[in-house]
């Protein structure tokens, strides 16, 4: 049984009905209220757009009041239990996503995934793999789990990824190695290093990555109306 993910919404800011969708997918031991910051930030920039931010489908093992969406284990993150975890964690979050789409009454073009940390690790796998696939993806300060599963993807969203150079929990370095696997991959990515910043994003990382999508939803509009 698939668990029921669930968190914070913002209605679009101009009032009417939503033609574009943001989720919103927050990092290990964080929440849906710690993301959804990011669509009150962007509503101006996407004045239709209506962004949910779902709490993940455990609680964490580091932080009780925060949730998981995997667990780091015993011994650490991994790659063996990091590709386990996004594997048995992505039914849930593309569940979720099926049902807010269908509420909104749009498909995959309509869509934008966006990943802090743990949730950039989802969004980078859960996107590419669904069908059709979302308008784009940006992911702040993540890593690629499984860069060699790429060629089993049947799509290839625009991505974008972000992340300071000061990041003590998830290394710069993991950027890069995503950035070039993806596009050995075929995928058009384009990264950002926000200099002196850690673990977090910068407000110079909030305007790229909001105009980013902003750009992405357009060019996939247009795309669909060629």
């Amino acid at each position: 049984m698939t668990t029921q993910l669930d968190g914070p919404r913002l209605d679009p800011a101009n009032g009417g009905p939503a033609d574009r969708l943001v989720v919103l997918v927050h990092g290990y031991g964080s929440d849906g209220n710690d993301l959804i910051a990011l669509g009150r930030h962007w509503q101006q920039l996407l004045p239709s757009a209506a962004f949910v931010a779902p709490n993940g489908p455990q609680r964490c093992d580091g932080n009780p009041a925060g949730y998981q969406w995997f667990a780091l284990g015993a011994s650490g993150p991994t790659e063996a239990a990091m590709t386990q975890g996004v594997d048995e964690a992505a039914p849930a979050l593309n569940d979720f996503i099926d049902g807010e789409l269908a509420s909104h009454k749009l498909d995959g073009s309509g869509l934008a995934l966006v990943g802090f940390s743990q949730g950039t690790m989802m969004s980078l796998h859960v996107g590419p793999r669904r069908s059709p696939g979302p308008a784009c993806i940006l992911g702040y300060s993540g890593a690629l789990i499984g860069p060699e599963r790429l060629a089993e993807v049947p799509s290839k969203p625009p991505v974008m990824l972000i992340h300071g150079d000061a990041d003590d929990m998830v290394p710069v370095a993991a950027m890069h190695g995503a950035v070039g696997a993806l596009g050995d991959n075929g995928f058009t990515a384009r990264w950002h290093v926000s200099r002196g910043v850690g673990h977090g994003i910068d407000p110079e990382g909030l305007q790229l990555g909001g105009q980013f999508v902003a750009d992405s939803f357009a060019q996939a509009a247009a795309a669909q109306q060629a």
